[in-house]
């Protein structure tokens, strides 16, 4: 019976990335043969000043995981564009568990809106009976209750106390803050 050598063995590692530069560091790592790369994002809509625009984000903003066999890549990985380092505990890398990887890449090709195996479209849900809050213009600060979810688009029709009596106003989705859900 002979032990295999845990460092001859593909694990998946934490890899640190320079702000704002994850996708660059994934890419430039799936160019080297031999490594695996997992960089989850986040797409979503959010207001601004110029509109309502799609902001794409990283699960886990400064870091990607990387499939590799530490003994033979860990400089390239090291060297690597966007790169700024492997995780570390004291002089210890340690890898990351291939179920958690795995689970995680289940639950996202699962996911109603999962464009691409890395990609999860987050689209706000709202039911007729949530307590909502005005987030800004002239109703801002209000509370109200949500009446009706016209679907496809993304406006909303509010019950709001205003000059005495309640009044349905019809606002638009992102205008408003949403009521916290418990996760299941």
């Amino acid at each position: 019976m002979t032990l295999v050598d845990s460092k001859k063995i593909p694990e998946w590692f934490c890899v640190r990335c320079q702000t704002k530069r994850e996708h660059i560091a994934a890419g430039h790592l799936r160019e080297i043969e031999g490594i695996e790369v997992f960089c989850p994002r986040l797409r979503y809509r959010k207001a601004t000043r110029r509109g309502k625009i799609w902001w794409l984000e990283p699960m886990f903003p400064g870091y990607v995981l990387a499939k590799f066999t530490i003994s033979e890549m860990e400089r390239a990985v090291m060297f690597c564009q966007g790169v700024r380092g492997l995780v570390r505990f004291g002089s210890e890398i340690p890898a990351v568990p291939e179920s958690f990887v795995e689970a995680m890449k289940h639950e996202i090709r699962s996911r109603k809106g999962a464009e691409e195996a890395e990609l999860i479209t987050l689209s706000p849900t709202i039911e007729i009976g949530d307590e909502v809050e005005v987030a800004h213009g002239p109703f801002q600060g209000m509370h109200g209750t949500v009446i009706a979810t016209p679907s496809a688009t993304e406006r909303v029709k509010i019950l709001l106390e205003f000059l005495g009596n309640p009044q349905a106003v019809d606002m638009d989705l992102f205008s408003i803050l949403l009521p916290r859900r418990p996760t299941v």
